[in-house]
């Protein structure tokens, strides 16, 4: 049997581990749909064929065994280049990693996903360090938005966008620190889920900001989504910042409905600057889950600022040693971001690490309020390739630094939150809008956007311009 570019990966592991289909025949059908397609979308930037073929073919010798392939039998995913992958050098979209050694080993999330039976086909182009909005690289080029061509894919794991949305793989993991899930995810048209703060290991992966680094899959259906997010979870003792909690699998509730749930849109701040097509997207999706009730969350906008100067201030840090040896090697617009970041007075730094805690204590209040709220992803679909400038309540403003307006406050305080897609009447492109729970809460999250797709309000199809 051919794998069926709609199916997701729920659906081939259920036939990989029921023999009915071959986990080899499904790695070579994701290959050959990557040579096809990745020349024009610049999703890949290695492919692991020779990996892939090998784990497939394990996967199938566990099968006529009678033993258990694991969960994910079969599912070609592709992550992020800046995870490690064994034998290859860990890129971070940067022309400087290059130079650096071969991984020697597979971060975390890559190692557990492979325990569960799932066949790594890849890793994916990425914005320089992560700190993109767009999809744009300077050196490898952009990720191309399969729904449109000459559209962004959203950074900075634009590849990864654009790998789930083509069809090319059912699953891909990314980084979000201020959005960077969320981002593509509205862009490309597909579900993500961006974890609680320390909910998965980040062992293994180049950081960006520490403090508010986030790593998470996209897929096209949610139950794709909760089967992957359930094979990742468990304590990590190599990654220090990860919260060691039990497992708590989301995908025996998913189908738990929303009848006790109270839902609440976000208005204020979450409301000015969004385009109208993020409007319409959050009351059709408010309108499916009878969210009547709006909330407007003060001081949102300072928030925003404070992830600003604690995102310049960790990155330039992080970065200062390339920067003074190597700064030409850098992508102007990064290396410009942070030079700024290293020059910050630290009384800034001390302040916004102040609004961060203030903001947490008021959101805590909320969801004594609320146990779901609606935001925006983005303030407008995918913006043409190239473009910077964009409108924002009747202003022009930089397009780079403010596609992320509505996920940043959100990272902030390291909130769980799938991006679900919505396709307007008559839209020729999709855009996101954010399902966010308290912390810890994934399942809750995940039990709502699973409810919008049962009722038909959003979906993830196959892009018809990478298929």
């Amino acid at each position: 049997m051919t794998m069926n570019a709609e199916q997701g990966a729920a659906g081939i592991a259920a036939d990989v581990r029921a023999g009915t289909r071959s986990a080899v025949a499904v790695a070579e059908r994701a290959l050959a749909q990557i040579a096809t397609q990745n020349p024009r979308l610049n999703a890949f930037s290695d492919v692991t064929r020779t990996r892939a073929l090998a784990q497939a073919a394990a996967v199938d010798q566990a099968v006529a065994a009678g033993r258990d392939p694991g969960p994910m039998a079969g599912v070609p995913f592709a992550v992020k280049n800046l995870f490690d992958v064994a034998g290859l050098t860990t890129r971070a979209g940067a022309r400087i990693n290059r130079d650096n050694a071969p991984a020697a080993a597979d971060a975390t999330l890559i190692a557990r996903l492979e325990a569960a039976g799932a066949v790594l086909c890849g890793s994916l182009n990425m914005g320089e360090y992560a700190y993109d909005f767009t999809g744009e690289n300077a050196h490898d080029g952009a990720s191309v938005n399969p729904h449109d061509l000459g559209r962004m894919t959203g950074g900075s794991s634009g590849g990864s966008g654009t790998a789930v949305a083509s069809g090319m793989v059912p699953l891909a993991l990314g980084s979000d620190t201020n959005g960077s899930i969320r981002v593509p995810a509205s862009f490309c048209g597909i579900f993500g889920l961006k974890p609680t703060y320390g909910r998965l290991s980040r062992h293994g992966t180049f950081p960006f900001v520490a403090s508010l680094d986030h790593l998470g899959p996209f897929a096209r259906s949610v139950t794709d989504l909760a089967l992957a997010y359930d094979v990742m979870q468990g304590p990590d003792a190599n990654d220090p910042a990860q919260t060691p909690r039990a497992f708590e699998p989301a995908l025996p509730g998913l189908e738990g409905g929303i009848a006790d749930l109270r839902i609440a849109r976000l208005g204020g701040y979450f409301r000015h600057g969004a385009g109208p097509e993020a409007l319409a997207a959050l009351d059709h999706v408010a309108r499916a889950l009878g969210a009547l009730d709006e909330i407007d969350l003060p001081h949102v906008a300072q928030v925003r600022s404070a992830a600003f100067v604690i995102t310049m201030a960790e990155s330039a840090a992080l970065h200062l040693g390339r920067l003074r040896s190597r700064a030409a090697a850098f992508d102007p617009d990064v290396r410009d971001r942070l030079l700024a970041g290293a020059m910050l007075p630290a009384p800034w730094i001390v302040t916004a690490q102040k609004q961060r805690r203030a903001f947490a204590a008021r959101m805590a209040e909320v969801f004594g309020k609320a146990d779901i709220l609606l935001a925006p992803a983005t303030p407008c679909t995918a913006p043409a390739l190239g473009e910077k400038w964009l409108e924002l309540a009747g202003e022009k403003v930089p397009l780079r630094p403010n596609i992320g307006i509505f996920t940043q406050p959100i990272s902030a305080i390291g909130l769980p939150v799938v991006a679900v897609p919505v396709w307007l009447a008559g839209a020729a492109l999709p855009i996101g809008v954010q399902v966010i729970a308290p912390p810890w809460r994934e399942d809750l999250c995940l039990r709502v956007a699973r409810y919008l797709e049962q009722a038909g309000a959003v979906a993830a199809p196959v892009a018809k311009g990478g298929a």
